[in-house]
C-alpha cells in the first residue's frame, strides 16, 4: 500500500467559504480518505500541523500580525502550499479596505459610524495588530499552486486533489476555473 497524502488546511482573513467548498465534495470525501489523511483541519480539530505535511490548503488573506505568523508557521510544515480562493490569491473582499487608510476605517467603524455607542477603538493586547493593508499570501511565503474562485467549486477542489493524490501535475479544465 502506498503512503497516504497528508493534507492540512487553515483559514486566515476570509469567510471560510473555501472550506465549505471542500466539504461540498460530499461523498467523494470517502474516496479522498482512502488516499489522504487530514492533519490540521476543522475536520479533525487539530490546531497545529505535524512536522511533515504533504499538502497545505490555505484560504484567506493577511490582515493582521496573527495571520502572518500563522501563514509562516503553516508554510514551514507544508511541502506543497496551495492558495485557495480569491482572498488568499489577491486579498479578496477584505482587500477592498486597501483603498482607504486604516485610521479612516477604524474611525468609521468604532468612533463615528452610524449606531456606534461608547465610541472607542479596541486596544487590548489579546487583539492582533492590524496591518495597514490586506495582502495576498504569496507576498509573504512561496505558494506552489493557486485555486481561483470565491470560493472555488467543489468540483475544482476535487479535480485538483485527485490529480495530486494520483501523482499527476494538477490540470484544471477551463470550465472549472471561475472568478465569480
Amino acid at each position: 500500500m502506498t503512503e497516504k497524502l497528508t493534507v492540512a488546511t487553515t483559514s486566515l482573513a476570509g469567510c471560510f467559504g473555501c472550506h465549505m467548498s471542500l466539504l461540498d465534495i460530499d461523498e467523494r470525501i470517502l474516496a479522498l480518505a482512502e488516499v489522504a489523511s487530514f492533519d490540521r483541519s476543522p475536520l479533525t480539530d487539530i490546531k497545529h500541523c505535524g512536522d511533515k505535511v504533504d499538502l497545505g490548503l490555505i484560504e484567506g488573506g493577511l490582515c493582521n500580525a496573527e495571520n502572518v505568523h500563522t501563514l509562516r508557521e503553516f508554510r514551514k510544515h507544508c511541502r506543497i502550499l496551495v492558495a485557495v480562493g480569491a482572498c488568499a490569491i489577491n486579498g479578496g473582499l477584505p482587500a477592498l479596505r486597501n483603498h482607504i487608510a486604516l485610521e479612516e476605517c477604524l474611525d468609521e467603524s468604532y468612533l463615528n459610524g452610524i449606531g456606534v455607542e461608547n465610541p472607542q477603538i479596541p486596544n487590548d493586547i489579546e487583539l492582533p495588530l492590524l496591518l495597514n493593508k490586506v495582502h495576498p499570501i504569496h507576498e509573504v511565503v512561496k505558494v506552489d499552486y493557486f485555486l481561483p474562485g470565491c470560493p472555488p467549486s467543489a468540483d475544482t477542489i476535487w479535480k485538483f486533489l485527485s490529480d495530486l493524490a494520483a501523482g499527476r501535475e494538477p490540470s484544471l479544465p477551463r470550465e472549472l476555473i471561475h472568478y465569480d
